[in-house]
């Protein structure tokens, strides 16, 4: 996606060999603009597919698929929480999910009552490195019974496997933009 891609070239920074830190538009401060074409874009290629809700996991995704469920004509968005909520309660689905960005484990949380059975969800997420974040969100859907229609994410790690390990086991995975490598603190980014 053009108006991404141009984004991270002007304001994204490599740190080391894999940190990709756009917060200046995506993830701390938000682009609505951005966020709003980004929705859009996601919304163009999953046309053809029936969805009932957006999915994604707190709290860096939730701005693009909020975007990217208006979209799709204002269907609702449920993310996934990080930790236990006394407010969620314990009639919930979850998933263990290794950050990448925080380098530790979560479990992650989506009440029951909130992802109803059979329904076609869309998986919606900034990032995508190693695949953990889909992989739980994945998981929480396949214990409510319902069904993947796909995946889209902002910025995808094509230097790491996530992409290629769910696109092998059949997910549709949309990637705006791909990162090939971080070199001395420039970002490469696939044409």
């Amino acid at each position: 996606m053009k108006e991404l891609v141009e984004a991270i070239r002007r304001e994204g920074v490599g740190i080391g060999t894999d940190v990709v830190k756009v917060d200046s538009f995506l993830n701390h401060r938000i682009d609505v603009a951005l966020s709003t074409s980004m929705g859009q874009e996601i919304h163009r290629y999953f046309q053809n597919k029936t969805v009932d809700v957006i999915l994604t996991v707190e709290a860096s995704g939730i701005a693009v698929a909020l975007t990217t469920a208006q979209a799709f004509g204002n269907i609702p968005v449920v993310f996934a929480k990080k930790g236990d909520h006394i407010n969620v309660g314990h009639d919930v689905y979850t998933a263990d999910v290794y950050s990448f960005t925080h380098q530790k484990m979560n479990t992650i949380r989506v009440s029951r009552k909130y992802l109803p059975e059979k329904s076609r969800i869309l998986i919606v997420d900034d990032f995508l490195a190693n695949g953990e974040a889909i992989e739980g969100l994945l998981s929480i859907a396949r214990q409510a019974r319902c069904e993947v229609v796909g995946a889209a994410v902002c910025v995808e790690k094509g230097f790491q496997d996530g992409g290629k390990r769910l696109r092998a086991e059949g997910l549709d995975v949309l990637s705006l933009s791909t990162v090939q490598a971080i070199e001395d603190g420039k970002i490469i980014l696939s044409e």
